[in-house]
């Protein structure tokens, strides 16, 4: 059986957005009423520029936001992904990454070099911005300085984070050439839960280890799971 949504009338023929009412047009509309009187799928319409045959952009979008189950899952496909669903193509997909990854970018903006870190919070309300809908585990070090100023951020790997890939010389590597104080070691967990694994505590404890036998000290190791995070300083679970 055929399942017709509210939206589609089989006896209304299709008419792309040039030929709708003014008024009901997204790129109209948002400059006449603002970007916050559209939907989610009327925005990543302006975004994709037009339809494909037989559907508006905005039906266009409405589908891909469906495929995708959310806007946040949709944010983190890459542009091969997206460029082989039928109707986005090279130029939608491209134009699709750069978007969702200049609103990445805005939302993590660089640490304040003057700004001293005050709790694991600070760290976190920095990377779940930049680590929100990753598909892959990444692991990272935040390097600060002697007044406890993050500086820096540094991508170590990606893939299941486990001692082979987390080696304390491919760790330390960065924070010793750049003269860090100390480190806060930070990775997110894809699955949303941001309980730590066991393999997540043995990890922290071998680089607390190390970097107490090179004087760097390891602060916290904070796991990033969607909106939510885990600190281990937080949880009495740092060696």
């Amino acid at each position: 059986m055929y399942r017709i949504t509210a939206e589609y009338r089989p006896e209304e023929k299709y008419k792309p957005i040039s030929e709708w009412r003014e008024d009901e047009r997204p790129r109209e509309r948002l400059i006449a009423h603002g970007s916050h009187t559209l939907s989610d799928a009327e925005l990543l319409a302006i975004l994709l520029g037009n339809g494909a045959r037989g559907q508006s952009a905005v039906e266009l979008a409405r589908d891909l936001i469906e495929r995708s189950i959310d806007l946040t899952r949709l944010s983190a496909r890459s542009a091969h992904e997206l460029k082989n669903i039928k109707g986005i193509g090279a130029a939608k997909a491209t134009r699709l990454v750069a978007a969702f990854e200049l609103t990445r970018r805005v939302q993590s903006q660089p640490f304040d070099p003057k700004r001293q870190i005050q709790s694991p919070d600070d760290v976190a309300r920095h990377f779940i911005p930049k680590l929100r809908g990753a598909q892959k585990e990444t692991f990272r070090i935040a390097l600060l300085d002697s007044a406890n100023r993050v500086f820096r951020d540094v991508l170590i790997s990606e893939g299941s984070l486990n001692a082979s890939i987390v080696h304390p010389r491919e760790v330390f590597r960065p924070a010793i050439a750049e003269s860090a104080a100390a480190v806060i070691l930070l990775h997110n967990h894809p699955s949303g839960n941001p309980e730590p694994s066991r393999e997540d505590i043995k990890i922290t404890k071998q680089l607390h280890e190390a970097g107490k036998f090179i004087d760097i000290a390891v602060l916290d190791h904070i796991i990033i799971a969607g909106e939510t995070f885990t600190s281990f300083t937080q949880r009495g679970l740092m060696p």
